[in-house]
């Protein structure tokens, strides 16, 4: 994988404890999770469920006890003391608190956080100013802290962040301080920040007013993350499964539920999805691309439709019990979107009167 598109963060098998001997607790549970360039990723969920712990180890703030964790392309595993503040030096933090120093002003702040990265001095003040600017703070570039609200403080700590285009910003309920409108600016640059040269941000959050910025919701309950939602494709997924006959009848909710467990890949051309006389396990969505279905009868085969996106196939093995009556072949690349059979079977449960629908689809033809 090229450097351009391995994830920013990777953990496999990430398990973390507080205490020692007969006092130790586990806080974190066997994580995997990949965190890819140019994402920004909202991590919810109760209190104490693990968030902080997780955001911690991501910023080489903690040891990595148990499982590997690598940040921008470099393992944590082993590293203490000097070798994880070097680690930190290319991430972006934004605390709860703004931890500014109370000595210097706004502007001060943040040309102090520039001496990291050895930026000219009048390249880094100009860089300084229009952050501040951008962030509503162009007229208290000059006070300090003491004399700045508590939604200002934040957003020079958030502009402090960002001021040395790190490839990584970790935020802790980044906006919980600030209005609507400065909690929409601040989500903005983030989105922007995370969209230019493979970035990502990973932001905590039980901020409603922000949720629908974020290309991916992972939710955490008691050190376990218990789902991981990709904005896009869900919502994509739920229009699409809209418009098929099993699934017209669900809530917006109940299709939500559905889209949210589809796994979406890519295909390439001639990959055989399901084969004839097979027993069905998946059921199929085509996102982009195209597919053959392809009938065999007496030793000869025959292509008796081409699917294109938005169509489906797989839905009737996994209805009636039957082996596959076709196979069906990509043709050029696209993406799929599969679902399991007991997926499937859970979707259809949601649906009112399925008897009545299967009967119309399937015996009214």
């Amino acid at each position: 994988m090229t450097a351009a598109f391995a994830p920013v963060v990777r953990a496999e098998h990430l398990s973390h404890y507080f205490g020692d001997h007969g006092n130790r607790a586990q806080v974190l549970f066997d994580l995997n999770l990949e965190i890819e360039p140019g994402s920004l990723v909202i991590l919810t969920g109760p209190s104490g469920s693990g968030k902080t712990t997780l955001l911690t180890l991501m910023g080489a703030l903690r040891s990595v006890q148990e499982g590997r964790m690598e940040i921008l392309g470099k393992s944590l595993s082993g590293l203490e003391g000097a070798a994880l503040t070097s680690m930190r030096r290319d991430i972006g933090f934004i605390f709860q608190m703004h931890n500014l120093f109370d000595s210097l002003t706004a502007m001060q702040n943040l040309v102090m956080a520039t001496h990291v990265a050895d930026t000219p001095p009048e390249q880094a003040r100009r860089h300084c100013l229009a952050l501040l600017e951008r962030l509503g703070l162009g007229h208290r570039v000059n006070h300090k802290p003491a004399a700045l609200s508590g939604g200002q403080r934040q957003r020079v700590a958030v502009a402090r962040a960002l001021v040395n285009s790190p490839r990584l910003i970790l935020a802790d309920e980044p906006t919980a301080a600030l209005d609507q409108a400065s909690g929409l600016e601040v989500v903005t640059m983030l989105r922007e920040f995370a969209a230019n040269d493979g970035r990502a941000v990973i932001m905590v959050t039980h901020d409603n007013r922000i949720i629908g910025h974020a290309d991916r919701i992972m939710s955490m309950v008691d050190g376990r993350i218990v789902s991981d939602v990709r904005v896009g494709d869900a919502v994509a997924l739920s229009m699409a499964l809209r418009g098929i006959d099993l699934f017209a009848r669900l809530s917006t909710a109940e299709l939500t539920q559905v889209a949210e467990k589809m796994h979406t890949r890519p295909f390439h051309d001639g990959e055989i999805f399901v084969r004839q006389g097979e027993d069905g396990e998946l059921f199929y969505l085509l996102r982009d691309g195209q597919a053959e279905v392809i009938v065999t009868e007496n030793g000869s085969d025959s292509v008796v439709a081409t699917l294109e996106a938005g169509q489906y196939f797989g839905e009737r093995s996994l209805i009636t019990g039957e082996l596959r009556n076709a196979t069906v072949i990509g043709r050029g690349d696209g993406r799929l979107a599969v679902l399991s059979k007991a997926e499937f079977q859970q979707a259809l449960s949601l649906a009112p009167n399925l008897p009545e629908q299967l009967t119309r689809i399937y015996f009214g033809r």
